[in-house]
């Protein structure tokens, strides 16, 4: 099992960077996804470009401040939280990650691959906000 928390700020206010995030309609600023797949109120599929497809369950909902879900697919299984605060003139956002890889001989990676994907994921974020 691999956990990765990361706190970042943005320049603007927490109901733009909840409404970001949380927007499953609307994720085409996402650089790693082709499109997501909302089910219903509670569950979503997230597909990259190459075509892989990651299922999402959301465990908590509380507008503007915490969202979480568990999240699943071939190769791994884990929980992503955010924490969304206003603060300094802006918003402040934890996410904390945490994937166990299913297959023995990945686990080695998955810290790494998370890094990464977080990186990505709240890069992507940024650029979106600063439009």
């Amino acid at each position: 099992m691999a956990t990765s928390k990361v706190t970042v700020h943005f320049p603007c206010p927490v109901e733009r960077v909840w409404q970001t995030v949380t927007d499953l309609s609307h994720t085409v600023w996402r650089s790693d996804l082709a499109r997501v797949d909302v089910l219903d109120e509670t569950h979503f599929v997230e597909h990259t470009q190459s075509g892989y497809a990651t299922h999402f369950t959301v465990t908590a909902c509380e507008p503007f401040r915490y969202w979480a879900f568990t999240m699943e697919n071939s190769n791994m299984s884990g929980f992503w939280e955010g924490i969304f605060e206003a603060a300094e003139g802006g918003t402040r956002l934890q996410c904390t990650e945490t994937v166990t890889g299913k297959h023995w001989w990945m686990r080695p990676f998955v810290p790494g691959y998370l890094r990464r994907q977080q990186k990505r994921y709240l890069d992507d974020l940024r650029k979106e906000l600063l439009k």
